[in-house]
């Protein structure tokens, strides 16, 4: 699908990630732009900046849902093959930049890998 035009409700989900360097719980956004946006408008442009390459998701703790900024990542390609970090305390997730390798398995073509540490971040563990 893709993002023809930007939108109020574009520049609004957009602002979030502008304003968080982590990633985001798609509960957070909702809570957060409720009185400008409803949900199905928050869970729809989320998933066109998805397909843009815009935001990537993954899951965190309990299943819940969490978006963050991609990295070179575009409508073709999605290029965030990183994992995630969850503070067990605080809840802060972050994109971890250090590399893990996915093995090659035979007769399997692995074409999304999500992987969740938890522990304490940096904040909590003082």
């Amino acid at each position: 699908m893709g993002i023809v035009r930007r939108t109020k409700s574009v520049d609004a989900i957009l602002a979030e990630f502008k304003m968080n360097s982590g990633a985001i719980s798609v509960i957070a956004l909702i809570d957060r732009l409720s009185s400008s946006l409803n949900k199905t408008t928050v869970y729809r442009v989320l998933d066109r900046l998805e397909e843009d390459g815009i935001l990537h998701s993954f899951l965190g703790k309990s299943g819940l849902k969490w978006y963050a900024k991609c990295n070179g990542c575009s409508a073709s390609a999605h290029h965030d093959v990183h994992p995630h970090f969850q503070c067990l305390s605080c809840g802060k997730v972050d994109c971890l930049t250090i590399n893990i390798r996915i093995p090659n398995i035979p007769n399997r073509k692995v074409e999304i890998s999500q992987i969740l540490l938890q522990g304490q971040c940096e904040a909590c563990l003082v």
